[in-house]
């Protein structure tokens, strides 16, 4: 179905079953979008609206959930000011309707239920024995494999350098992500709101460092942490997929990595031991799929997201201070190098 034929039947299940779209013209493009003039008829007499659409590929409306973001937003914001147009509806569109979401004002999403036990669980099995089992190793590898086999999925598409500058510039300043999640801190003994913020400011030239690396742009989990690893068995399904399909391959490495870093700190207050061991043997099953020597060029900043996730008590409310202290040194140290070498991992913790 066209778009005129899904505004018809739209407009008939708006305004009555006898509306008739008599005209959609077109008024051109804008920066943001596109916009048609509207006329139709009703028993009242004559119509006109305005339907306005974003572009899909600039200032961050690249996926269908920012776009549909900023129309809810416009028509709660239009609706709310003095002698402003006022906005009628948002809709979405199906391939063979409109679907209104005016009245919408949470939503939720429905999902399959997973069983298995969470990878946290696993990895404090671990902490309490002391030592690795051949299962854990087969897990971290199986882990690893997975994200490689994922990571080989490159985008393909004209965006890519749209879409991987969008997923670095969401690393820095998103919401969720590195400025967030500074924003999230509560006052801490282990660090000054003036040391969190001149952090994020270290992060700042990694922007303009990594942006322009969209040949890396790959398929991607987004949040691949152990609260999002649910294991059955020598299997596992995840949840939480996070911020889109394509990003870049260090998220995910280093989203796990600093788990097996954060542990081995639990158990040693150093990097040494079983998780260092799983560090290790995930890092290389990883390498060993994938070749991909660059990433060492690239994950510094997802590191120092990563740090301030887990030093954050908000999320991780059991981890001892001096812990999350070695964490924030370690994503400081790890900004200042050029390139990450696993090697020199408990130098890093040290602030070295």
């Amino acid at each position: 179905m066209d778009l005129a034929a899904k505004v018809e039947t739209y407009l008939q299940e708006r305004f009555g079953h006898q509306a008739r779209l008599l005209a959609m013209a077109p008024l051109g493009e804008g920066v943001h979008g596109t916009a048609h003039r509207v006329v139709f008829q009703t028993p009242q007499g004559e119509n006109r609206l305005i339907m306005k659409a974003l572009f899909h590929s600039r200032f961050g409306h690249d996926h269908y959930a920012d776009r549909a973001q900023v129309l809810l937003l416009a028509q709660a914001n239009y609706n709310e000011m003095p002698k402003h147009v006022r906005a009628t509806d948002v809709v979405g569109e199906t391939p063979d309707r409109l679907i209104s979401v005016r009245d919408a004002r949470e939503f939720y999403i429905f999902m399959e239920e997973a069983d298995g036990v969470s990878y946290f669980e696993d990895l404090e099995a671990i902490l309490r024995r002391g030592r690795l089992s051949d299962l854990d190793r087969q897990r971290a590898r199986m882990l690893a494999q997975f994200i490689a086999e994922g990571h080989a999925n490159r985008y393909r598409g004209p965006n890519a350098g749209v879409l991987y500058r969008r997923r670095i510039r969401d690393l820095i300043g998103h919401g969720e992500c590195i400025m967030g999640i500074i924003d999230a801190y509560e006052p801490v003994d282990f660090a000054t709101d003036a040391e969190l913020v001149s952090y994020a400011a270290r992060c700042l030239p990694w922007w303009g460092r990594i942006r322009d690396r969209g040949e890396r742009l790959c398929s991607v989990h987004g949040d691949f942490h152990p609260g999002n690893i649910r294991l059955r068995g020598d299997d596992f399904v995840l949840l939480d997929r996070s911020r889109g399909t394509w990003g870049e391959a260090a998220d995910d490495v280093s989203c796990l990595g600093i788990n097996y870093i954060h542990y081995a700190l639990k158990e040693r207050g150093v990097f040494d031991g079983p998780f260092a061991e799983l560090f290790h043997l995930f890092l290389a099953a990883y390498l060993e799929k994938t070749g991909d020597d660059g990433i060492f060029e690239v994950v510094q900043p997802f590191f120092a997201f990563r740090v301030l996730v887990i030093a954050n008590p908000r999320f991780y409310p059991d981890a001892p201070d001096p812990v999350r202290r070695k964490l924030l040194d370690f994503g400081r140290s790890v900004l200042a190098v050029d390139r990450f070498e696993p090697q020199h991992i408990a130098a890093y913790l040290e602030g070295r």
